[in-house]
């Protein structure tokens, strides 16, 4: 069997597309051996960590894949706690499966810095989903009661970071709580959460529908969570501006 057809078979293309440079390079002979098989494996290795990065980017459905961290407007009208912010970009609350709350007025960016985090998170290793909660709520609507609804809960329950957009948009029903409480109880201790919304947290118990599902998701949520309050005009509004410009 070939040099090629044992790659092939080992799924090691990177490895070796790599070989066959060093082939062609004459630089490539006056290093030792060890070294250029080190070379080779890092080849690989790139290759398979960028692969999985597009795999989870793609997974994750972000409307922004361009949001990123070192792009936060940081000026002193949007109120942000530079050192904290940063110091999340980390990923420790990843880790330690703390939760996140981004609270402000429309168009301030809670849902472009929730991505920013996605994307970073993503870049680790992290797997990510962006739901917008209106559009979650109907879509476990239209499957609740099917063998679907228990699939894709234990779908969702496998994300390391699940991104809960647009949160207090409009009141929950009943049967929609009881679904957020099954998310959330799913993840507790397990993985991460952030959720964006323009509803100040403390009327979240009222948007909750029941008062004991409303105890019980504000518990496994809020309480665990580094909560951030964006002020400032809207961001869109600003961009729209530069553009104009």
């Amino acid at each position: 069997m070939s040099i090629q057809q044992l790659t092939e078979k080992l799924k090691l293309g990177a490895f070796y597309t790599a070989l066959l440079e060093q082939e062609t390079q004459p630089a490539y002979s006056d290093l030792p051996f060890e070294k250029r098989v080190q070379m080779l494996l890092e080849a690989e290795a790139l290759e398979r960590d960028n692969k999985k990065i597009q795999r989870l980017l793609k997974q994750a459905k972000l409307p922004d894949r361009s949001a990123n961290i070192s792009e936060i407007n940081f000026t002193p009208d949007r109120n942000l706690d530079k050192a904290l912010m940063l110091d999340l970009a980390g990923g420790n609350y990843l880790k330690y499966f703390r939760n996140i709350i981004l609270n402000g007025s429309t168009g301030v960016g809670k849902s472009w810095i929730s991505q920013a985090y996605a994307t970073k998170a993503i870049s680790m290793g992290y797997s990510v989903m962006y739901l917008r909660v209106p559009r979650l709520m109907q879509y476990l609507q239209s499957i609740r009661g099917d063998e679907e609804y228990l699939k894709y809960l234990a779908r969702l329950k496998r994300i390391n970071l699940l991104i809960l957009d647009d949160f207090g948009v409009s009141p929950l029903k009943a049967a929609e709580a009881r679904d957020l409480l099954e998310i959330v109880e799913d993840r507790v201790n397990q993985s991460s959460l952030i959720i964006t919304s323009q509803l100040p947290i403390k009327e979240w118990h009222g948007y909750l529908h029941n008062a004991t599902i409303a105890d019980a998701i504000l518990d496994r949520v809020v309480h665990n969570a580094y909560k951030i309050e964006i002020d400032g005009p809207s961001q869109r509004k600003e961009n729209a501006k530069k553009v104009m410009k």
